[in-house]
């Protein structure tokens, strides 16, 4: 208890112990308070007593009346803090405002506790990895007893939507600088919620309680004051008045428990937003398709590819409302727009040549009710490849269609959906192609991997962000395609990239995984006109943002969709020393629905403080470091060289690895061995990974087009995707467990996962290499026959043909099994892709050979290290370094 002897009559001054924050009590009214008391603070202590001991507390029972709450202050009868009886609920305030003052828990959450966890040191010279351990879950949060409202299991972020490179915040700035682990967070708000998961939880009253200075929402971490009529932000520690409304239900019309609402149970929750969160009415989905229909891509079937599977899809589009809107523009050396006149069937085709300064050639018409203009959009999309089966030239204005697709759909916002197969090469924002196989694996190389065409397409993206238009790339593989300056439109608009390098959809293979992609994005929910900002604890701010968006301000995030399955980071820094036991950061993303609803999603993760060294290593998560370091390496090989964001891949780990031997083991000379905390030894192997990966690896064989789309894969996936694109999985199919492949409780049983080197080849085995985008099953020269009869109905070893396949599903054991773990890997995934299976023969396709081959990681390959040799360089240059 500390003393003020400037306060009114029968105040005191007490102090947080857990935050150091002074508070006042009225010794006769027991009234808690945040703010310093005045001489009017004892009149309306005095007036709520009175009140609270005229009215009694009752919430629940026998339909008794309840008066209508102050405008001032909220009533105690309409809490119901723990429900039970009447003589319960009748408990005096005393009683009343000890439960509050804790949090309104009678239990300690599981992971609430004092006690973390010390690193434990292991020595990676000489340790095998074991694969089966990168599914392991990042290290716990320990949060500090009472430190949450509920104990509800969901109250903390799961790492999938929200996770930190460090499970315990460094107190300092300096001890982040000190033991060189970079402090961010992974953000993938909009993941897919898999069969058996609990859908978000929805708060439909439309009340919601945000903080009035920092404009936090009410959250798990809140602390609720004087009998629970006020709650202190979690964030800026102000207090704020709790809603008239926060304790009753609308549906049932009666007083309800607040400690059941969602957002006080739930780190991941979404607000239906009332009118005053809208700039403007709820706009409706627009889907604006624009169509290369040169010679390329219709010779390539491509056109009637995705002609058909538009389609197709049509029936699940959402449009729950009947409001959803469609354009298509088919692109040459001309645009042409379709006149898609309501209740008929019959599209009128309208051309325009004027490359340079386009018009829409009619007002009305063009951007369509896909439920009202029905007929004539099949129409169109059935006849759509027959229109343009006589063109010839290669020439394609698709640049000039972006700028009037543009202007087609600026009034409403929404997606244009661009399939190209050839450069575009006339009109507004024509490319050459610069494609250079001479300084391929040169220090000019990073050149090919910057956008050309004078920041038209920059600009352009700018353009789509304002007016609430985000762009998707559907790239088909004509000889080049610039991938690095038309991902510019996807990178600044929120949108996605989709790279189909060689397609003919003559064959089976490229038509079925271009159907499945295109559908899967189209059938998706997205999210419309969307702003995310990330809010932290007091001291705590988010220095610089990752991922697919435009910087609208200095801490917004403009979106005007977000896809599923997109991940994004934000490098955190700390402006003061913490003296908190724990930090808050929530991520809030304003959104309208694609079924015309106003929503605010809000995801909560909290995380404690400490200045322990040896408790912050142990809390490392080396996924999500290895996240964040992707994306710096991308935009380092964008802005700078790809050899220097190699080295500063290299320079990371042995800053790291040297920091922690100087800090957490005895004696800093050379050492034969190499010590880092046990949760981050994996961290080697999947930095080797990323090194060795086609976005970042060197090599003088990787066409920039390839490099692009790796990196933008490397920049947008979600960690769960993003770790077996860096190190792919392993399976042996010929000799795996007699369980594997069969159906359990938990679904298909997979067989166990083996280190990515050839020395777990055997000469006639079968195995299958996967990172997520494309599958090989690698069959040995002497494969017995049988196993080539049972798994791809060939009499011999000589009769298999290299390339992509399609595996037939026979009536055998083994076919099942291994049709079943194809399918089991192709759906654990997160996102739309949907890899193509190459059969790869151990004395087959050289180039083929090579390209599976390049995926065992832990292998020496071209100009990269094994995994022991990288092991032994990380070490060498620790013992030449000196750190303190």
């Amino acid at each position: 208890m500390a003393t003020n002897t400037n306060l009114p009559p029968n105040w005191v001054e007490y102090s947080d112990p857990t935050t150091n924050q002074p508070y006042y009590v009225n010794t006769l009214t027991n009234q808690t308070q945040w703010e310093v008391p005045t001489a009017q603070s004892n009149q309306k202590a005095r007036r709520q007593l009175a009140n609270q001991q005229a009215q009694a507390y009752y919430s629940g029972g026998g339909g008794a009346a309840v008066q209508q709450p102050s405008q001032d202050t909220q009533p105690a009868q309409l809490f119901t803090p723990g429900g039970g009886d009447i003589q319960q609920q009748q408990q005096p305030m005393t009683q009343l405002n000890q439960q509050f003052s804790q949090f309104g828990v009678s239990q300690q959450h599981p992971q609430l506790s004092n006690q973390r966890p010390s690193a434990n040191s292991t020595n990676l010279i000489g340790l095998h990895p074991n694969p089966n351990e990168l599914e392991n879950d990042p290290p716990a949060i320990n949060l500090p007893p009472n430190a949450t409202l509920s104990q509800s299991p969901t109250a903390n972020a799961h790492p999938s939507f929200k996770r930190s490179t460090l499970n315990v915040i460094p107190t300092t700035q300096s001890l982040i600088n000190k033991l060189k682990i970079p402090l961010a967070l992974v953000l993938t708000p909009y993941r897919s919620i898999e069969t058996g998961e609990d859908p978000i939880p929805v708060i439909s009253d439309t009340v919601i309680s945000r903080c009035r200075r920092c404009r936090t929402y009410i959250n798990p971490y809140v602390t609720f004051l004087e009998g629970g009529t006020r709650w202190k932000c979690c964030i800026c520690n102000l207090s704020n008045e709790v809603p008239q409304m926060f304790d009753w239900d609308p549906h049932t019309n009666q007083p309800a428990d607040r400690f059941k609402r969602a957002e006080l149970n739930n780190s991941v929750v979404e607000f239906v937003a009332p009118s005053e969160y809208m700039v403007r009415p709820p706009q409706p989905p627009v889907y604006a398709f624009l169509i290369d229909v040169s010679y390329t891509s219709i010779q390539s079937g491509m056109v009637a590819t995705v002609a058909r599977t538009i389609l197709e899809t049509l029936d699940r589009i959402p449009n729950d409302d009947g409001r959803t809107k469609i354009c298509l523009i088919a692109v040459n050396h001309a645009l042409h727009f379709f006149n898609l006149p309501p209740n008929s069937s019959d599209p009128n085709m309208l051309v325009v040549g004027d490359l340079d300064d386009p018009f829409l050639p009619t007002p009305n018409d063009l951007l369509v009710n896909l439920a009202e203009c029905r007929a004539g959009i099949d129409n169109l999309l059935t006849n759509l490849s027959d229109m343009f089966i006589n063109s010839s030239g290669p020439e394609s204005a698709m640049g000039t269609a972006l700028k009037a697709a543009v202007q087609l759909t600026s009034p409403f916002g929404g997606k244009i959906m661009v399939m190209t197969a050839q450069l575009p090469n006339v009109g507004q924002g024509a490319l050459k192609n610069r494609e250079d196989i001479k300084i391929l694996g040169t220090s000019k190389e990073s050149s090919l991997l910057q956008p050309q065409g004078g920041g038209f397409y920059k600009n352009l993206a700018i353009d789509c962000s304002r007016s609430q238009i985000s762009v998707d790339m559907f790239l088909f593989g004509s000889p080049y395609q610039d991938v690095a300056t038309l991902q510019c439109l996807p990178k600044y608009t929120s949108g996605a990239t989709y790279f189909y390098p060689g397609f003919n959809a003559s064959r089976i293979e490229d038509a079925l995984k271009l159907a499945h992609e295109l559908s899967v994005v189209l059938s998706s929910p997205i999210a419309l006109e969307a702003v995310m900002r990330v809010r932290a604890t007091r001291g705590v701010r988010m220095s610089e943002y990752h991922g697919n968006f435009f910087v609208r301000s200095t801490d917004l995030l403009a979106m005007p969709t977000v896809p599923i399955d997109q991940s994004y980071c934000a490098e955190i820094t700390l402006e003061e020393n913490l003296n908190v036991p724990f930090v808050v950061f929530q991520t809030a993303v304003l959104h309208t629905t694609c079924y015309g609803e106003r929503r605010i999603r809000v995801i909560t993760l909290s995380l404690p403080t400490s200045a322990n060294p040896s408790e912050i290593y142990a809390s490392a998560d080396e996924k999500a470091i290895v996240t964040l370091l992707a994306n710096k390496a991308v935009e380092r090989s964008q802005s700078s060289k790809l050899e220097d964001a190699r080295d500063a891949i290299m320079n990371k780990v042995v800053d790291i690895f040297g920091q922690y031997k100087a800090i957490m083991t005895a004696g800093g000379g050379a050492s034969a061995q190499l010590m880092i905390s046990d949760n981050l030894k994996h961290l080697p192997l999947l930095l080797l990974g990323l090194l060795k990966n086609v976005g970042i690896r060197q090599s003088s064989h990787i066409p920039s087009d390839l490099r692009a789309y790796a990196q933008t894969l490397l920049t947008t996936l979600p960690t769960q995707s993003l770790i077996p694109y860096l190190y792919p999985t392993l399976y042996s199919l010929h000799n795996m467990p007699i369980e594997a492949g069969t159906l359990s409780e938990d679904g298909l049983r997979l067989p166990p996962k083996l280190n990515l080197t050839i020395e777990k080849f055997e000469r006639h085995g079968l195995y299958l290499i996967e990172d997520g985008q494309q599958i090989f099953l690698w069959i040995g020269r002497d494969a017995v026959p049988q196993l080539v009869v049972d798994v791809f109905n060939l009499p011999s070893l000589q009769d298999l043909r290299p390339g992509k396949i399609t595996l037939p599903l026979l009536d055998n054991p083994m076919s099942e099994k291994v049709n079943g773990i194809v399918n089991k890997v192709r759906e654990s995934r997160r996102g739309p892709y949907k890899p193509h299976v190459y059969l790869v023969k151990e004395d087959g396709d050289p180039s083929l050979r090579s390209w599976a081959l390049s995926l065992l990681i832990e292998d020496r390959f071209e100009m990269g290290l094994s995994y022991t040799q990288w092991l032994s360089t990380l070490r060498d240059k620790i013992n030449s370094g000196s750190y303190n």
